[in-house]
């Protein structure tokens, strides 16, 4: 576990430049906006995807997006990862000798933005998982989205870009964003798994929106609980309810709505006592 946690650096010079145009009133403006770069992913001697992302953690990424395909089992041993930031490509090698030709041929573009990528036969995982039996206090929901939503990011700095936290009861471990919320979430799962981080006390709490594929990540993950400030769909729900995954949405100010898993809350904060959210925070309401 980080004695602090991994938050994002909205001055990291890599990540966005600044960019000048006009107003609605013809007038000069200079902003920040988010770079976008490709990263090409490699498992022992097998392309498996080139991915658009902002550029940062891009092992992380690389060893997430294997483990959430699951292209990385629980046993593999990951003797290196080797980025080459010139050809901007990473190398995972694994002790295992592995050959995935077959669930190449499997790929499901993604509901997500930065064309994301899922490979069609993630469902099968699904089938008999076990998800940890964890209580979510309803204050530790509370603390977090006033702590996340107000924490200098490049969301905040330029927009245009999702993020993705770990958390840990009422604190945040590892806060990852990038353009694609998938990628984010594959961070994250790199990092626990390079870490051999548990997922059974853990909620992931993420800007986007709660779409199936988000839902089978965080599954597939062992988190028990997802939350998102922004909205749910409809086989998103379903897959939740399925997995007994509690799947919590809208979380906004005081308000938020629980659609599946609602036995793990526990309701220990008076919802009238939680401030609303200020201006900046409503901002994040747009990602």
């Amino acid at each position: 576990m980080p004695d602090t946690p991994i938050l994002p650096n909205p001055d990291d010079p890599r990540l966005t430049r600044r960019v000048t145009g006009t107003d609605q009133t013809g007038a000069p403006v200079d902003i920040s906006v988010v770079e976008e770069r490709p990263l090409t992913i490699y498992l022992n001697r097998q392309e498996i995807v080139t991915a658009m992302t902002i550029g940062d953690y891009p092992e992380y990424l690389a060893v997430g997006f294997l483990r959430n395909q699951g292209m990385l089992r629980d046993d593999d041993v990951v003797t290196r990862v080797d980025y080459d930031d010139e050809i901007e490509t990473v190398v995972v090698r694994t002790e295992r000798e592995t050959s995935y030709e077959d669930k190449m041929q499997k790929k499901t573009r993604t509901s997500g933005c930065a064309v994301g990528t899922v490979f069609g036969d993630m469902m099968e995982g699904l089938e008999g998982l076990p998800l940890p039996r964890a209580e979510i206090r309803t204050s530790w929901l509370y603390s977090l989205a006033q702590e996340i939503n107000t924490t200098p990011s490049l969301y905040l700095e330029a927009g245009a870009i999702h993020g993705t936290v770990l958390c840990q009861g009422d604190r945040p471990l590892v806060y990852m964003e990038d353009v694609g919320r998938h990628n984010a979430v594959d961070k994250i799962a790199g990092w626990m798994f390079r870490n051999g981080v548990p997922a059974d006390d853990k909620i992931l709490y993420t800007t986007g929106r709660l779409t199936s594929e988000m839902v089978i990540k965080c599954a597939l993950m062992g988190i028990p609980a997802l939350a998102s400030r922004s909205g749910f769909t409809a086989w998103g729900v379903e897959i939740a309810r399925q997995v007994g995954l509690t799947c919590i949405g809208r979380m906004r100010g005081r308000r938020f709505v629980c659609l599946s898993g609602e036995d793990r809350l526990v309701r220990d904060a008076d919802p009238a006592s939680v401030p609303d959210e200020d201006r900046k925070s409503r901002r994040k309401a747009a990602s």
